[in-house]
This record gives structure tokens, C-alpha cells and sequence, in this order.
């Protein structure tokens, strides 16, 4: 599953990170690539463990656990620290797949990445290029969303970054774990969540239907989740 979810930070969010961000000190971001994306990765990335981005990634972190859709979609259980990254004109990322552990710095826990998640954090006509072109089944999908929306896709995706050919495009970018390791699992919870949310809106949460298909909701989360 492919969702891109608008809104996650609103534009006096995305601009209080960008003032903590932008005045900090930037580094190879081959610092978190594997061996094999090393050799196809170029842009910067923000220290994981500076205080800007300690600062930073507090409000990515409370922002995406604060939205319903994120939630929904992704049923996480670990979530890595939000990471940030900017490319400027002559960047890009060739095609790769993420590592499928990670480990958190300075803890001993790990994390399988069965999502990627991008948060986008400058405006798309700031810059030319940069698209994140993901793989799927349906072909190549190119994203390139507004500055504070975000796009959710499985790990396992062959994706890349475009060369940027004017300006810079920064985002946050993070792993998750989630509860339901399966791909399609996950789509058909996430599409019967959003058809419950539509009959409560319109029946109200008392409606018979709604409580059958909320218990059906419930009970395949009780089959599927993992270590919940």
C-alpha cells in the first residue's frame, strides 16, 4: 500500500522545524545508508543525535502519533527516531530498498522496517527535481507533495530520489514496525477502518452495522497483530 496523507504538520509546524534545522550543521548522509545504497546516495543529513534534531524529530514524532489516518494505516508498534535529509541541485538517491533492520542509536533496540515514511518539508515548487519514485506493482509512482504531507509505502519498495536541478528539497524520513507485518493485511484493515469511519459519520457509532464491522475490525487485528 501507497497512501500519501496530507496535513500531518501544518505550515507553522513545518516552519518551526525548518528554523531549527536549516541553522544546524549538515553531514554525508551516506552516515545511515548500507553498503549498497552508500554508492548511490548523495545529499546531506541532519546528525541524529544533535539537539536540532533531537528538537526536530520531538515534534515530527508528536505530530504523526497525533494523526488518525497515519495511525490507521500504519498500526505501528516501534517507530524509529525521525531522521532529516536535504538534496540540492546535483543530489540524488539511485534506486535501492531499505535496510530491513534497523538500530536505534545509543539503544540496544531494533526495529524491522516494514514502512518507510517520507515528510515532506519544502513547498514543490521551491525546487526542480527530487521527486521519490517508488516501484510498484502498478509501475513507477512519482511523489512530490506539499510541504508538510507525508507518504507511507512498504520498505520492501524499490524507490530512489531524482536528481534536484534547482533548489533543495528537505524532508524527514523514519521506519516503522507495525503490528501487522503483512503488506495486504494491512490494506484491507486500513480500507475497512476507513469504510467504518464513513458509517459513523453518516449512522452514528450506535448503528448495528457499524458495531458488527467494528467487531470484525478488531477481531482481524487479534489474528493478524504481532507482539502487540
Amino acid at each position: 500500500m501507497l497512501i500519501c496523507i496530507p496535513n500531518v504538520l501544518t505550515k507553522a509546524q513545518v516552519k518551526d522545524i525548518r528554523q531549527l534545522i536549516d541553522a544546524a550543521e549538515w553531514v554525508d548522509g551516506r552516515v545511515t545508508a548500507g553498503v549498497q545504497s552508500a554508492e548511490a546516495k548523495r545529499n546531506t543529513q541532519l546528525p541524529e543525535d544533535s539537539p536540532a534534531a533531537r528538537k526536530a524529530q520531538q515534534l515530527v514524532s508528536l505530530a504523526v502519533g497525533n494523526n488518525p489516518v497515519f495511525l490507521a494505516a500504519a498500526l505501528p508498534q516501534k517507530v524509529f527516531p525521525p531522521l532529516f535529509n536535504r538534496y540540492v541541485v546535483g543530489d540524488q538517491f539511485g534506486a535501492h530498498v531499505d535496510n530491513a533492520i534497523r538500530s536505534v542509536k545509543n539503544s540496544p533496540e531494533r526495529i524491522r522496517t516494514d514502512l518507510s515514511c517520507t515528510l515532506f518539508l519544502t513547498e514543490p515548487e521551491d525546487y526542480d527535481g527530487g521527486e521519490l519514485v517508488i516501484e510498484t506493482l502498478f509501475g513507477a509512482q512519482e511523489v512530490k507533495l506539499e510541504a508538510g504531507d507525508l507518504v507511507l509505502y512498504p520498505a520492501s519498495s524499490l524507490h530512489s530520489v531524482s536528481e534536484v536541478t534547482r533548489g533543495a528539497r528537505i524532508s524527514s524520513f523514519f521506519w516503522l514496525q507495525s503490528m501487522v507485518r503483512d503488506d495486504g493485511e494491512r490494506t484491507l484493515l486500513f480500507d475497512l477502518d476507513q469504510s467504518i469511519q464513513a458509517l459513523v459519520a453518516e449512522k452514528g457509532h450506535k448503528d448495528p452495522e457499524v458495531i458488527r464491522l467494528t467487531g470484525i475490525y478488531h477481531n482481524l487485528i487479534r489474528r493478524w497483530a504481532e507482539g502487540a
